[in-house]
Formats: C-alpha cells, structure tokens, sequence
C-alpha cells in the first residue's frame, strides 16, 4: 500500500485551518465552561434512597436561590451531584450544609455524601498553573526535538502540538462542556500522545532522507508515512478502545477527561500525518540539512 499523503495536503491543511479558527473564536468569544476547580465554589454529593431526577432536584435548588447550579447523576441514578458556582453575599463555606438540609427536608433517606468548597483564590492560582504548565510542556518539546532532530522538526512538532491542543479547548469551548483539572491532565496527555507519534514519523523520515538518495522530499515524507500507518493506526486504535469503555461505563466523573483524550487521540494522530509533516515541506526541508557528519578519515581518504 503506498497512500500519497502529501498530494492531499493543502485540503487538509485547509480543514485544520478550518477548524483552528473556529476553535480559537469560540475560546475567545466564549471562553470555556470553567470548572469549579478554576472558578472556586461549591460541589456536593448527595445520595438518595431511591433513584431521583436531576431535573426535579435542579428545580429545588434553583428555588433555594442558587441560579445556575448545574445538578446532574454520578454513578446511578441514586446519587446526585450539585456544583453551586460563588454567588456574592453568601458565605461560600456553609452553602453544602445548606443544600443537603434543604434537600432531606424534601426527601427522606438522603446522605451527605460529600461537601467540597473551594476558594476564588486557589481557583485562580490552578488556571495560572494550568496555563505555565502547558506553556512549559511545550517550550521542553521544541528544545528536545531540536536537540534530536533540526529546527525546522521543531517547529513542525510544535505547530501541531500548539494544533491539537486549541482544537481540544475549542470543542470544550463549543458544545460548552464543563473544563476542570481532569480535562486539563487530559490535555497534557493528548501533548505526550501527539508528540510520541510524531517522534516515531520524524524519526522515520529522517533516516529515509539519509538513506534514499533518489526522488524529491515529497516523495521521501510520503515514503516515510506509509512506512509508519500500520504502527500509527494500532496504536491509536487501542488506545481509543480503552478510552470508549471510560466513555461507555466511565460515568459523568470520567466523561470529560474521556472525551477530551479521543478527540486528542484523533486529532494528534491526523496532525502527526498532515501537519508535523507538512511543516517541514512548508519549511523546505532538505537531505543536506540531515546528513550524517562525515569523518576526518572518510575526507582524507577521498582527498
């Protein structure tokens, strides 16, 4: 099988271009669904003696003055979770207390399973962390890979790392899906994911540009990438079979890092192919630019 990967790249990079735009507009426009873990406020569990309705309890806990609680189940349908954003003038540390009495006042057999409260500040000094931890992780690729590769591998590692992250967030952004520390653990494991894929191509292509003295650098690149579609599709594919059973019985705790981890997984394994690869045509990548050194003695001989 030799697929012409190369010949299709300008639609695909339009597609990426595509979808890129729309994502950073939506981030930008919209911003993300923040979890409480950035935005600080309350969580609490609430487990019921029979199977209840989150529609039914958003309705109390909306009446109770707490407008935009997101109320949904958490492993069956006999347990409840409510996440209660800050909401000035109420003292933040009591509203828990206050949920679960309104709520065995309206139901019997309930528990408390759990009563989180997190503070604005630690809120805010996650998302600065967050954000520096992206930031670095990506700073540490393109100098490992210049260091290994060339530059010009560098910076095509990082335009598709810097690729799947925005269209990750964006999609978060868009279907307005809750973003927490789970999801931002599975952003930094889409970066390990993306980068160890394009490792394994760029590392192909080097050798073949070392090895195959004929043809042009498309043809190599081209060579390359069919040389590592077979390893390239098992591994994504088992990955996303794991990452279907979180999905399937993961529950709503899992669902986010889930989600988040198979669109990375398809969109790190496209950009391994379109965009890492494409860079480097982009950026006129040459043979002479990875050839081996030659030796003193190789010289002194031909000399």
């Amino acid at each position: 099988m030799n697929i012409d990967f190369m010949s299709k790249r300008v639609y695909a990079l339009s597609a990426s271009a595509v979808l890129f735009v729309a994502s950073v507009v939506s981030l930008v426009v919209m911003n993300l669904e923040w979890g409480l873990d950035f935005t600080g406020g309350v969580l609490v569990e609430i487990g019921f003696d029979e199977a209840k309705d989150p529609g039914e309890v958003r309705v109390l806990v909306q009446e109770a003055g707490y407008q935009n609680a997101i109320v949904q189940n958490i492993g069956s349908e006999r347990d409840i979770v409510i996440r209660v954003p800050p909401v000035e003038g109420v003292d933040q540390s009591v509203v828990g207390d206050e949920i679960y009495a309104m709520l065995a006042q309206n139901y019997s057999g309930t528990e408390l399973l759990k009563s989180d409260y997190v503070g604005p500040a630690v809120g805010e000094d996650l998302t600065q962390q967050g954000a520096l931890a992206l930031l670095v992780a990506l700073l540490l690729v393109m100098v490992y890979i210049m260091f290994r590769f060339t530059g010009k591998f560098a910076l095509g590692a990082v335009f598709a790392l810097v690729h799947d992250i925005v269209i990750v967030a964006g999609v978060f952004s868009i279907m307005r899906w809750t973003f927490d520390l789970p999801e931002l653990a599975a952003l930094l494991a889409v970066i390990g994911y993306s980068l160890n894929d394009t490792i394994v191509v760029s590392d192909r292509i080097r050798e073949n540009f070392r090895a195959v003295k004929r043809g042009t650098s498309m043809d190599v690149i081209n060579y390359s990438l069919n040389q590592t579609l077979g390893r390239t599709l098992v591994t994504s594919l088992t990955t996303l079979l794991v990452l279907l059973a979180l999905l399937i019985a993961g529950g709503e705790q899992l669902f986010g890092f889930a989600i988040a981890l198979t669109i990375g997984v398809i969109v790190g394994t496209y950009s391994s192919i379109y965009v890492a690869a494409s860079s480097l045509l982009l950026l006129g990548i040459k043979s002479q630019e990875l050839a081996l050194p030659e030796k003193e003695g190789a010289t002194a001989t031909r000399s």
